[in-house]
């Protein structure tokens, strides 16, 4: 039975102090957040620190650090704020074609190129004041050897940073909802008449220069992966921060490059680019439409999401 009376000890701005502090990792930067004094935000910490019987901080001469009871509300904390957030926004009603709403979109570039083009023709007629923000996400390299290059986007949807992104993923966190839109798998790209394109074979890609498309500079992608498994290695000349500048990059040289299947294929006319098969075969990539939970109690939310599925639906029919 709910505890009524112990649910009303407790000020969810409490809540809201905590996970900022537990953000910033300091209480001087956590108090300017909040636009409080830091005085405030340590009487919030003692208060919270007695209704959960833990100190949750702990002072070191490099700042304060969470123990592992407060490393442990992280993620519940985290999701109590979504619902909240999630239910007020439903006391405003959602009408497509009157709201003014703005929501931001996060996607690799190749995956922002293959949707952006048919969302915002949608959009125009069925939402004519609905506005969109398109932000560039890309995997971290340094989190791909733990299977979770994605983790810093699934971080910005919980902050509410983005309201949905659109990542080659197959599984979420419980406190996540995925809708499929389409499968992507990759293609070789070149410029025509590249040696390559007559003989398409596994050691002429390895005998080639190639070019890789790494936020972060990594000279290491999935190709490599796939090539260390099989005994072989391929010399990855240059690396650029986005599918875009790929391109550019591969038209002007003699580069190889593997790009998602449908990007490369919209582009390849204007660029003067030669497609081929990848010599291995390689699993497609599931691209999906990813918020919280919480966030789908937001009609507006509710909305996109489900127009991205119709979309996709339509095009893959």
């Amino acid at each position: 039975m709910l505890n009524v009376l112990q649910l009303a000890r407790v000020d969810i701005n409490l809540l809201v102090l905590f996970h900022v502090v537990l953000e910033e990792g300091h209480v001087g930067r956590a108090a300017e957040r909040l636009r409080l004094t830091s005085s405030a935000v340590s009487h919030g910490l003692a208060r919270l620190r007695r209704l959960l019987d833990d100190p949750l901080f702990l002072r070191t001469p490099k700042g304060i650090v969470p123990t592992a009871r407060a490393l442990a509300l992280r993620a519940p904390v985290g999701e109590i704020l979504s619902l909240v957030l999630g239910v007020l926004h439903t006391a405003a009603p959602f009408d497509p074609a009157t709201s003014s709403r703005r929501f931001v979109i996060g996607a690799p570039d190749a995956v922002l190129a293959s949707a952006a083009s048919t969302l915002l023709e949608h959009i125009g007629a069925a939402a004519p004041r609905v506005d969109l923000g398109l932000v560039h996400l890309m995997p971290q390299q340094h989190e791909r050897t733990k299977g979770k290059p994605w983790a810093a986007c699934f971080d910005q949807i919980e902050q509410r940073e983005i309201d949905v992104a659109l990542l080659p993923v197959r599984e979420v966190p419980p406190r996540f909802e995925a809708h499929w839109l389409y499968d992507e798998d990759f293609v070789v790209a070149m410029k025509k008449g590249h040696a390559f394109a007559r003989s398409p074979t596994e050691i002429s890609f390895c005998a080639a220069k190639h070019l890789l498309v790494a936020s972060g500079g990594d000279p290491h992608g999935f190709v490599d992966e796939v090539l260390g498994k099989r005994g072989r290695t391929r010399r990855v000349a240059l690396t650029v921060p986005s599918f875009a500048m790929a391109l550019e990059y591969v038209a002007h040289s003699d580069l190889l490059a593997a790009l998602p299947r449908r990007f490369a294929r919209r582009h390849a006319a204007r660029f003067g680019l030669a497609l081929a098969e990848l010599p291995f075969k390689r699993k497609a990539d599931s691209i999906q439409v990813v918020t919280t939970r919480a966030a789908m109690l937001d009609a507006g939310v509710a909305w996109l999401v489900g127009t991205l599925v119709r979309l996709f639906a339509a095009r893959n029919g």
